[in-house]
């Protein structure tokens, strides 16, 4: 049976995908430790991007979350895990968003410790960076404020 751990894309072609979320302020949570580290305790506002390497990631969720990010209110902390690269640290993000499916791409809001707004692949594929981040920017505004 295959570990979790192996990754099931080549790191080199991920790199890109990482970085473009990584340079706009994220921290990637590469094990189950460190998302639980992140997560388990903290009461600040913060945004959890499930990342992947499809389509609707590159053209539609990446994008969003680099516009929804240049509002001034926004989340405290910004995390990301990778679907099909870091398995592990994904599956336990995943966890914690309590009645969601698996789902990548996907963002995840928290506050006080609790799951407060999800936006799933059906909410991002097919649909504008823009639109996407309108939804973000109105989550931000009510939990984040």
């Amino acid at each position: 049976m295959a570990s979790l751990n192996v990754p099931m894309y080549d790191p080199a072609m991920v790199r890109p995908m990482r970085e473009e979320l990584t340079r706009i302020g994220f921290s990637e949570l590469r094990t189950a430790a460190e998302v639980d580290a992140a997560l388990a305790d903290e009461r600040a506002p913060m945004l959890v991007v499930v990342n992947s390497v499809c389509g609707c990631a590159a053209r539609n969720a990446r994008p969003a979350a680099t516009l929804a990010l240049e509002h001034p209110v926004r989340p405290n902390k910004l995390y990301t895990v990778f679907a099909g690269q870091d398995a592990e640290a994904t599956a336990r993000a995943r966890s914690y968003f309590t009645g969601y499916g698996p789902s990548s791409p996907s963002m995840a809001l928290f506050r006080d410790g609790r799951l407060v707004y999800m936006l799933e692949r059906r909410s991002i594929e097919g649909r504008s960076p823009r639109d996407i981040a309108a939804d973000l920017v109105a989550a931000f505004d009510r939990f984040c404020a």
